[in-house]
This record gives structure tokens, C-alpha cells and sequence, in this order.
């Protein structure tokens, strides 16, 4: 039996709500979701967090927009932002070269990090998705870690949905200068820890005040149980309760879709 949604979410200040698989599918909003996610900002702040790296969160919030959900720039937290945020949070403003494209540039730039042209008078390498990857760049890339520079990963997805299917994802750069022998000394997305740090410090809250929706147990939900953090699991992307059983990792609710989440329909995991 589901429990009603006003008596959940009364427990939180907060939400953070995933995007593949949970707003949208492929270039498409879900049915519903729009409207699930104004009830949500209805109930507190809701910022989006996605993995994401390749458009900088004015770039993000735009694209939202555009699909008819009411959402500010400011409440868009895509992996570039979290690592220009991370970066700052721990050290201040820094010198980086990027392996990736504009969205992190972008992101570098507005948080008052130098992006440099030049790999060897960086400090750290930020690493994303690139779909305009050369050999060039990687080798641009090792020049830069043998020089010291460290690397950061917005993110180690392997893979990245498009319309037409599944494509390289930044976990594939960052695969790379792991074979070269430089892995990263952190990622900023999810299910790092740092994601929930940044997202947090953003919202100035607590984690038992925030609730994380999320469609994928890998990243949404292992990201939230290891931070602390509530989660839901909505089922309209790419995992069900039948792999949450099988794999142990646990979301504290169920709900069908975000929709559903916004008419008032939860449920206890494994109830």
C-alpha cells in the first residue's frame, strides 16, 4: 500500500532529482514529470543533479526549459558545476586543464578557476565526456599529469544514452589516463560522496533534511545510502525493484515515476 506522499515528503526540506530516466527519456520529457517536479518545488527546494558535463547549467536549465519544466539555472547542479564547486571547497580557485567539452570550461570560468591552454602549468586535469576526442588531446592530457598535475573526474559513467543509443561517456576519458597510469584522486559526481557534499553545501542543509529521487541504483541510490541521504527509486529508466533486491542496494522508497511521486504515491522498500 502506497503512503501518502504529503506525509513523506514532510520529513524533508529538500530534494535532489536525477534526469535521465526520472524527467526525461532520451530528448523527451516523461508523461507527468513536469508536473511531478512542481509539486516538489512546491513542498521545498528542488534542484536538479545530473551527471552530465558536457553543457554548463545555464546551458542545462535552458534545455529543461525548453521541455516545459520550470526550473531556475541556479537550481541545475550538472557534473561540471560540481566539480568547479569541489575545487573550490577544497583549495579555493586553481589553475585547470579540461579533457572535455565547453559545459566544463564554462563551469571553470564562472567559479573563478583559470583554464589554461598550455597542460603544463596546470594543477589538475578536470575530465568529462568529449565527443571530440583526439589523440592529440590525450596526449595533451599526459603531458599535463607527468608535469603534476592531478585529475578530477566529473563523472565515470561508462556509457551516456542518446536517441540513437549508447555512446562513449566520460568514464571512457577517464579510462584512459587510468591505462596511462594516472587515475582520478576524486570524481564529482554521482555516487561520489562529492556530489552530495557540493549539493548539500549549495542547499546550506543537512543530509537526513534532503531526499535524493534517482532511477539508477549504481549512481542515485549507492551515491545516497554511502552520503547519508534518503533516496526513492522511480522506475521508469533504468532499474526495478527486482535489481535492487538482487544487487543490496537499497533505496528507502519506491515510487513509480516522479509523476506518481508528485499525485502521492510511495512506498517502503520491500514492503
Amino acid at each position: 500500500m502506497s503512503t501518502p506522499c504529503l506525509d513523506i515528503l514532510s520529513r524533508y526540506r529538500a530534494f535532489l532529482v536525477d534526469v535521465d530516466g526520472v524527467l526525461t527519456r532520451g530528448p523527451n520529457a516523461l508523461p507527468g514529470a513536469a508536473e511531478g517536479l512542481a509539486s516538489l518545488c512546491r513542498r521545498g527546494r528542488s534542484l536538479v543533479l545530473t551527471n552530465n558535463s558536457t553543457r554548463s547549467r545555464v546551458e542545462l536549465g535552458s534545455h529543461l526549459r525548453s521541455l516545459g519544466f520550470e526550473v531556475r539555472d541556479e537550481d541545475v547542479l550538472g557534473s561540471a558545476f560540481l566539480a568547479a564547486r569541489y575545487l573550490l571547497l577544497h583549495g579555493g580557485a586553481t589553475v585547470v586543464w579540461v579533457l572535455g567539452e565547453e559545459g566544463i570550461r564554462r563551469e571553470m570560468i564562472d567559479a573563478g578557476h583559470r583554464v589554461v591552454e598550455d597542460p603544463a602549468g596546470a594543477a589538475w586535469v578536470v575530465v568529462g565526456m568529449d565527443r571530440h576526442l583526439t589523440y592529440e588531446k590525450l596526449s595533451l592530457a599526459l603531458r599535463a599529469v607527468m608535469a603534476g598535475a592531478r585529475v578530477l573526474a566529473t563523472n565515470q559513467d561508462g556509457t551516456f544514452p542518446t536517441a540513437t543509443g549508447l555512446v562513449p561517456g566520460a568514464g571512457a576519458l577517464v579510462g584512459a589516463l587510468r591505462g596511462m597510469g594516472y587515475p582520478p584522486v576524486q570524481t564529482a559526481g554521482k555516487p561520489s560522496p562529492a556530489a552530495f557534499e557540493v549539493a548539500l553545501d549549495v542547499l546550506g542543509l543537512r543530509s537526513r533534511e534532503v531526499l535524493i529521487i534517482g532511477d539508477r541504483l549504481d549512481t542515485d541510490i549507492a551515491g545516497a545510502q554511502a552520503s547519508g541521504l534518503d533516496s526513492a527509486l522511480v522506475l521508469t529508466g533504468v532499474n526495478d525493484v527486482e535489481d535492487a533486491r538482487r544487487t543490496g542496494i537499497s533505496p528507502t522508497w519506491i515510487s513509480d515515476s516522479l509523476a506518481a511521486v508528485g499525485r502521492g504515491a510511495l512506498r517502503p522498500f520491500g514492503v
